[in-house]
């Protein structure tokens, strides 16, 4: 089986290899089944096999002191690159996948890790500060998920780890997290005496960016809160300003219609003015007549 080439003489090993490296996520053995049994129906491809050709492929980078090797990894086989090589890949880098979280991070996403699923008022309570802007954080790098909701009131979200959190790390399930006492026994060895200083000063630049961010972050909110208010203010003041137009105009209306009135009686009254005038000729008239 591991020799078996298909019509055209490609290798079976090289497309298990080809597939491994152009996925971008770990492959799984079921996946990898799958995609070569579609070319090939009558070949048949189990867990034990993909093994052995994962196995003959790493033999062949260790005979060429190749700088990777094929691993399981996060629930499938992905290509990693040998640990001798990390400190020069860190200096590439400029930091490596476990610097680039924050001390609150960290500490927000093992709470997750050991004791998913868990809410957030669950996190918060064993930090004793509010953790929903680490959670967002988390969410966004996707190393947490919403895996539903508690039964307990209100009904909070609860929080789980992801495949890619298990891909971050370089395991394949949380069982395989190392326990409070193996983590204790590895910060008291000497050899990581460096590695700690490192970390700290890393840390440090960290939580300055972080609480950089946090500020911008609020600063957005209230900006955004500002906006609403002045939108508000500003539709306040239009209805003002048309409140007012229309007690000018009515005003307006009123002294017009005073000022017929006005009009009308000195109208009247000269038309009085006018038929007295006329009764005083007639009179006149009729008396030099007589």
């Amino acid at each position: 089986m591991l020799d078996y080439r298909f019509v055209d003489g490609t290798r079976l090993t090289s497309v298990v290899e080809a597939l491994i490296f152009s996925s971008p996520e770990p492959l799984s053995w079921e996946k990898l089944s799958e995609i070569i049994q579609k070319d090939e129906e009558e070949l048949s491809l189990d867990y034990e096999t993909i093994q052995r050709i994962v196995t003959r492929l790493n033999e062949r980078y260790e005979e060429n002191d190749l700088s990777f090797r094929i691993e399981e990894t996060g629930g499938g086989f992905t290509f990693v690159t040998q640990p001798r090589y990390h400190p020069w890949l860190s200096i590439f880098q400029h930091e490596n996948a476990y610097r680039k979280l924050s001390q609150s991070a960290i500490e927000t996403l093992a709470i997750v890790a050991y004791r998913q699923p868990i809410t957030k008022p669950e996190v918060d309570q064993i930090r004793g500060v509010d953790s929903g802007y680490i959670l967002r954080q988390l969410l966004e790098k996707m190393l947490v998920k919403v895996s539903g909701r508690a039964d307990s009131p209100g009904k909070p979200l609860l929080y789980k780890t992801t495949k890619y959190f298990l891909k971050h790390f370089g395991i394949n399930s949380v069982d395989e997290l190392p326990k409070p006492r193996e983590i204790d026994e590895i910060l008291k060895d000497d050899d990581m005496a460096d590695h700690r200083r490192l970390l700290m000063e890393r840390q440090m630049e960290l939580e300055e960016g972080d609480a950089k961010e946090m500020i911008e972050y609020y600063e957005e909110e209230r900006s955004a809160e500002s906006g609403e208010s002045a939108d508000e203010n500003a539709l306040t003041d239009q209805d003002n300003d048309s409140e007012q137009s229309e007690e000018k105009l009515r005003k307006v209306d009123d002294t017009d219609e005073r000022e017929d009135d006005i009009q009308g009686s000195i109208d009247h009254e000269e038309e009085d003015s006018g038929a007295s005038d006329t009764d005083t000729d007639s009179y006149s008239s009729n008396g030099s007549g007589k």
